[in-house]
């Protein structure tokens, strides 16, 4: 069956992307329908749903367009996939990427399932990305808004119900559009608040659902300069306003600014440097819980690209199996050896802020292979 004979179900944020989306599914004769989905049910400061104003956009785009649009509640599956486990890891000191894990159980697993329930057979998002006949997730054309990062632990199998219509092209290009369709959206700045909550800061959002426990601010050498309001609330190369006033032996003539190199979890500290100092660079960073998109590992050792955080450029590298003999296949040939789920990626060059909790996804070529969590 062709793809212009099946339902396609259009993610509608209320943002410009996805109406650009439904616009230009609808002119190629696809038989679409709208879906808005409620994830969060926060308020604003007037008291009013956190998602009443985007859904109202969305509504908007759907008339214009003239197809249906569906409202669906996902707060429940949001609040247990999602943000728990973003409150977990903020917990224990590290700092997580909730868009990414909304991507992998709640966009395209929990949408898609409820979708197939209603009898519709693919959902089709306003991502940056693209995809290959062999159901390859592949970068997209703008480079500066390409988001296979965030979409790096999909599955196979999830890829092949999914369209993302915008990959090949660029943001100017898709506001254009908007402009050619008459959106209700297309003046509509972008959010850059965290996925479905909305435009607060972390701190504001984290403060009553974490357990902040206030320690030690200390230099790498380790001096005691400050008190912290909790790990949960640092983050790996944050600049961070130390009083010296103490130890005016160590100061620099320069008054150059402090940042925050590692946490010591155990001991509750936050310890801090100047911008050269040796613990905010890595060369060798591990990674586990490794999602790979085609279900199967490559051959090791990798020689790859990479990136550890959304629009940095891609880096060179070299990925391994934690253990020795995967990087020098000529000490062993146990079969055994290549069962672990932990790697290590080798960087060309020293990256900053390695960051516990964040992720770093692996490319070879245009082709987006997967990732894992930094530990």
């Amino acid at each position: 069956m062709k793809i212009k004979n099946k339902k396609i179900i259009v993610a509608m944020s209320g943002g410009v992307d996805s109406s650009v989306v439904a616009a230009l599914l609808v002119k190629k004769g696809y038989d679409v329908t709208g879906m808005f989905a409620v994830n969060y049910e926060g308020q604003d400061k007037f008291g009013n749903s956190c998602w009443r104003d985007d859904y109202e956009d969305a509504l908007r785009v759907c008339a214009k367009l003239g197809i249906k649009l569906l409202r669906l509640n996902f707060v429940e599956e949001y609040q247990q996939k999602v943000l728990d486990y973003t409150f977990e890891e903020y917990n224990k000191g590290r700092t997580p990427n909730p868009d990414i894990m909304c991507n992998k159980f709640i966009k395209f697993d929990v949408w898609l399932k409820k979708i197939k329930e209603l009898g519709y057979d693919k959902i089709a998002t306003g991502h940056y990305a693209k995809l290959s006949i062999k159901n390859q997730l592949l970068q997209a054309k703008d480079q500066n808004k390409d988001q296979t990062y965030f979409l790096h632990q999909l599955s196979k199998e999830q890829l092949k119900d999914i369209l993302f219509p915008l990959g090949g092209f660029t943001k100017k290009k898709v506001r254009k559009l908007a402009e050619k369709f008459d959106l209700a959206t297309k003046d509509k700045e972008e959010s850059m608040g965290i996925c479905f909550v909305g435009e607060v800061s972390m701190r504001e959002f984290l403060k009553d659902k974490v357990k902040a426990k206030k320690g030690k601010i200390v230099l790498s050498s380790g001096e005691v300069v400050g008190k912290h309001d909790g790990l949960a609330f640092y983050t790996i190369g944050q600049k961070i306003k130390v009083d010296m006033s103490c130890h005016p032996e160590l100061v620099s003539g320069s008054q150059k600014p402090f940042f925050v190199v590692n946490k010591n979890i155990d001991k509750n500290e936050v310890i801090v440097g100047y911008e050269d100092n040796p613990l905010l660079y890595k060369k060798e960073i591990e990674l586990e819980n490794f999602h790979w998109i085609a279900g199967e590992e490559p051959n090791f050792p990798l020689k790859c690209k990479f990136r550890l955080r959304h629009r940095q450029e891609l880096q060179k590298g070299i990925l391994c199996h934690s253990e020795l003999v995967a990087c020098h296949p000529e000490v062993s040939k146990d079969p055994l050896k290549n069962q672990s789920q932990n790697y290590i990626l080798k960087s060309s060059v020293p990256q900053r802020a390695v960051t516990p909790g964040q992720f770093a996804v692996i490319y070879k070529g245009k082709v987006c292979l997967g990732g894992g969590e930094i530990a």
